[in-house]
């Protein structure tokens, strides 16, 4: 029997590693698709790669897009700092349109390669506020995924999977270890250094360790000095 096709969207971090590992072990050929959008540091794009031959990919792609022509995040403009306290609202390491970005590059792939199915690792509980990590947004995608292609207009329609969605942190890093995850090659910080190193105080990192913790495991992250 055949493997159902599925693009994973696979930024190299903990989430995405994990969704990659759920898609395999519920039987899908996945390929997966990074995005080269000129953030901070490419240490996580170097993850990817590495995490999507662990992994057993089919195929992994990685896409360019300089979404530093516009900034407006302290991921794409080195004018911006990266925050290392606790934000409040929506911080400024949110990247305007990010996710509606990778999905609609998943999506074009999607059609080509005939698959129906696109996960992505977004989680609504452990999230650090940003407004396309909820699941009404990945709801909303799904119907817009299913008025805009031709496969789904003629018949084969597209299902947006986002199994970490109401998972915490510590479910999450339990469920990959379960799956065969490697953490240590995955990269969550937002101001990761070459060697891919963590600073250990932005979001990423405060929520990355506290899932750890909580899932008492211990944590593979290589910290800087």
């Amino acid at each position: 029997m055949m493997s159902k096709k599925a693009v994973v969207l696979l930024s190299g971090g903990l989430d995405s590693a994990t969704c990659l590992a759920i898609a395999k072990a519920q039987g899908f050929e996945c390929y997966c698709l990074s995005l080269d959008y000129h953030q901070r540091h490419i240490a996580e794009l170097h993850a990817a790669k590495n995490i999507a031959c662990s992994l057993g990919a089919a195929e992994h792609k990685t896409a360019q897009l300089d979404l530093s022509l516009f900034g407006g995040s302290a991921l794409t403009d080195h004018k911006i700092d990266v925050p290392e306290n606790q934000s409040e609202g929506i911080p400024i390491t949110y990247v305007p349109a990010r996710n509606t970005i990778m999905l609609s590059l998943s999506l074009a792939w999607a059609e080509v390669l005939a698959a129906q199915d696109i996960f992505i690792g977004v989680n609504a509980l452990d999230y650090s506020g940003y407004p396309d990590c909820r699941g009404e947004y990945v709801k909303a995608f799904q119907q817009m995924a299913n008025l805009a292609t031709r496969s789904a207009v003629e018949g084969q329609t597209i299902t947006i999977h986002a199994p970490l969605i109401d998972m915490t942190k510590a479910d999450i890093i339990t469920q990959g270890i379960a799956l065969g995850v490697d953490y240590s090659a995955t990269v969550s910080c937002y101001q990761a250094d070459d060697l891919g190193r963590a600073c250990g105080v932005c979001d990423s990192c405060r929520l990355r360790k506290a899932g750890f913790e909580q899932a008492r495991i211990d944590d593979p992250t290589t910290y800087k000095g």
